[in-house]
């Protein structure tokens, strides 16, 4: 038999279940309409981009061209020929532009990429004879970002920035110690007797590692020869101009590897007499940036399966 008043606490026992759901539905409708705005912005930020990098339109006005190199060079980079390369053009086209500053901060990179840009500036030199172009090194030049800062009329540094490496490099890991320790074998097959060059799985193969030595050497001497090319008689040779070490600013200057002490704004005030500053570079936006990352990892993930099942 029931008990007395059992159908008032069934009531409660209904109303506080109604109240839940209630509140339950509240919530998930509270996080449709969260995502519902998330996903709108998302679209408005893929359609529009986050940082487009546009210079506005140009008055005529006297002002110094300003391009920034920030990071590592690369195809894939933040930094790359192609988005330098329409900013340098683009200030040189300016009616308004009386000289160029190139602001590195750049450990290198492609040799291919920064010889790109280092070719453009000198193809846009000759062009616009009249526009000087003046590297200011910050932080750092090394390497593929002193490929590209040679090209200018002349480069200025802090007394504590580190200039040089010049040099390239070809590194990786040698796992086959450790896989005889775990009992690993390595299975590899190919057609083409260098197909699996440098394979870190797999012995060293002395020829491989001649060959190897030859092309960094071969690369080397462009290098050297752009840095030649570039510096003239200014540079003050020596056996370990070209040996990879990196000087600090000061020493640099001494070396002939850059020419004075200055940043963007004295040599903007001072030596091109234009202190309207107006920046060119080019940025991917944020879609751009969502797009190669998208792009990468979905081709990663595809490599990785294509791997796993052997179609190599």
């Amino acid at each position: 038999m029931n008990e007395p008043g059992w159908e008032r606490k069934l009531v409660e026992q209904l109303a506080f279940e109604s109240l839940k759901e209630q509140r339950r539905r509240r919530r998930w409708s509270i996080f449709f309409k969260i995502l519902g705005f998330g996903y709108v912005g998302f679209i408005l930020l893929m359609v529009w981009g986050w940082d487009r990098g546009e210079v506005a339109a140009s008055d005529g006005a006297a002002h110094t061209a300003l391009v920034q190199l920030d990071g590592v060079i690369g195809g894939g980079d933040e930094v790359n020929a192609e988005q330098v390369i329409l900013a340098l053009q683009a200030a040189f086209d300016d009616a308004g532009t009386r000289g160029v500053v190139l602001r590195i901060n750049s450990p290198g990179g492609s040799p291919v990429q920064a010889g790109m840009i280092n070719d453009e500036i000198r193809r846009l030199r000759a062009k616009h004879a009249n526009v000087p172009v003046y590297a200011v090194v910050e932080d750092i030049c090394a390497s593929g970002g002193y490929y590209v800062a040679v090209a200018a009329d002349k480069i200025f540094v802090d007394k504590a920035s580190l200039v040089g490496s010049i040099g390239v490099r070809m590194d990786g890991f040698g796992f086959t110690e450790a896989m005889q320790k775990l009992g690993v074998e390595r299975r590899l097959l190919t057609a083409g007797e260098n197909k699996g060059f440098l394979d870190p799985f797999s012995p060293q193969d002395p020829k491989q590692q001649d060959f190897a030595r030859q092309m960094l050497g071969e690369i080397h001497q462009q290098f050297i020869d752009v840095v030649r090319k570039g510096r003239g008689q200014r540079l003050k040779e020596s056996p370990e101009t070209f040996s990879g070490l990196v000087w600090t600013g000061a020493k640099s200057i001494e070396l002939g590897l850059t020419d004075g002490f200055g940043t963007v704004d004295t040599v903007a005030r001072d030596i091109i007499k234009a202190e309207d500053i107006r920046d060119y570079t080019q940025r991917q936006n944020f879609a751009e940036r969502f797009a190669k990352r998208f792009g990468a990892e979905t081709a990663n993930g595809f490599l990785g399966a294509v791997e796993r099942f052997g179609w190599k």
